[in-house]
């Protein structure tokens, strides 16, 4: 059973910068893709940010291309969304999630419904 727990979140003001943090255990075949979904009240969630801990390819939506940046560490136990630039349309709670998706990476893995793992999210607030 993966467990994802996300930690970083804040407020910040537009133009500023916060980097999420994602720690996974039992870290296994079943989680070599990793997400990032956003989700605002009202609104449906989105895949803003995910990376394959198979080859490290990247894919972002293009909302946030150019300002996010997905990583991970050497022990594929924590995966970084660094996010620069902020504005108040990336307000919202940001999951990380999970799952086990064969190549390529686009467009599965911005689909919040094909990850079977969800940590608890994080709230990041952009406000003046």
């Amino acid at each position: 059973q993966v467990q994802l727990v996300e930690s970083g979140g804040g407020k910040v003001q537009p133009g500023g910068s916060l980097r999420l943090s994602c720690h996974a255990s039992g870290f296994t075949q079943d989680s070599e893709t990793i997400g990032w979904i956003r989700q605002v009240p009202g609104e449906e969630r989105i895949g803003v940010a995910c990376i394959s801990i198979r080859d490290d390819s990247t894919y972002y939506d293009d909302s946030v291309k150019g300002r996010f940046t997905v990583s991970r560490d050497d022990t594929n136990t924590t995966v970084y969304l660094q996010m620069d630039n902020l504005t108040p349309w990336d307000t919202g709670v940001y999951f990380c999630a999970a799952d086990s998706h064969p190549p390529p990476l686009y467009p599965r893995c911005t689909l919040p419904d094909e990850y079977r793992y969800y940590g608890q999210g994080t709230q990041v607030t952009v406000s003046a």
